[in-house]
């Protein structure tokens, strides 16, 4: 009983999101560490998260059940129902933002509800089943945990989450793009218009190379803004410019497209694991004071 609760939150993405919602919290932090409030943040932000999952596993069923890699989840399967994930995912969100409201502040509530609006109701209700632009949509909701850790520490998007939101909304891109690519049957067969499907591999190949050739600039926007030291940016450059001439060689004749994308795609998750780890280990002293909203 207890193992569908837990697989209908989709475990590996909230383990994901904890990730980057810690790097974000101790960047911000600067080694001035609340225990209580990173813990608050990170079991509400993955709350929200594990809710937003249940939800979509609701919303999904009909396109789950046409993709190989999908079509196992308990919602589809039976094992439970959808008024079973509903409900599970509804009390999920009330004590998650409930944790959010109470123990950190406006800015971080702000961001968690933006977030969580992007992915269940602009993405998984519209966007990912009718447009192509529905893969950049729900970047956007993937960039949010990073940015609520930060604001949970500062009360304040600043320059540096204005940073975390682009930095991990173009990381989005590619990483999706990849999976996309080497699931391409399950997304054609599913009928969702992902760039591959809708327009081509070739396009989603330039996509890829574009995506994380920009990317790998904004991300050196931590060091040069004054928030994270030289072994960042060192860390920074080594593993996005790798991951750029990964995915150039996608344009090599005769390469296995699939196999290429995964690659891709694994290294993504190294990419932004090990930059997430480097900012909050390798923080500025001295904060910058530019603010956007306080």
């Amino acid at each position: 009983m207890f193992r569908r609760y837990l697989n209908v939150t989709k475990p590996g993405i909230i383990m994901g999101n904890l990730i980057s919602v810690a790097g974000g919290f101790l960047l911000a932090s600067r080694g001035d560490i609340d225990p209580w409030l990173m813990i608050a943040t990170l079991l509400g932000l993955s709350l929200v998260v594990a809710s937003g999952c249940a939800i979509n596993n609701v919303i999904d069923r009909d396109i789950d059940v046409a993709m190989a890699r999908t079509r196992k989840r308990v919602t589809v399967t039976g094992e439970m129902s959808a008024k079973a994930a509903m409900a599970h995912g509804i009390v999920l969100g009330v004590i998650g933002f409930g944790l959010l409201a109470v123990y950190t502040n406006v800015v971080a509530l702000l961001f968690a509800t933006f977030g969580y609006v992007i992915y269940v109701g602009v993405y998984s209700l519209y966007m990912k089943r009718r447009s192509v632009y529905g893969t950049f949509v729900g970047s956007l909701s993937g960039a949010v945990p990073p940015v609520v850790g930060y604001c949970a520490v500062t009360g304040q998007f600043d320059a540096g989450a204005v940073i975390l939101l682009v930095m991990f909304s173009l990381w989005q891109m590619p990483h999706s793009y990849a999976i996309a690519i080497f699931r391409y049957n399950d997304y054609q067969a599913a009928r969702i218009p992902v760039l591959p499907v809708a327009q081509g591999i070739e396009k989603a190949k330039h996509h890829i190379v574009l995506y994380i050739a920009v990317y790998a600039l904004v991300v050196m926007l931590l060091t040069i803004s004054g928030y994270t030291g030289l072994a960042f940016m060192a860390v920074a450059c080594t593993t996005s410019f790798w991951w750029l001439l990964m995915a150039l060689r996608g344009y090599r004749r005769n390469i296995d497209v699939s196999g290429w994308a995964r690659q891709v795609f694994v290294f993504s998750i190294v990419n932004i694991t090990v930059l997430s780890i480097a900012m909050a280990l390798d923080y500025h002293s001295v904060a910058p004071q530019l603010l956007v909203l306080t």
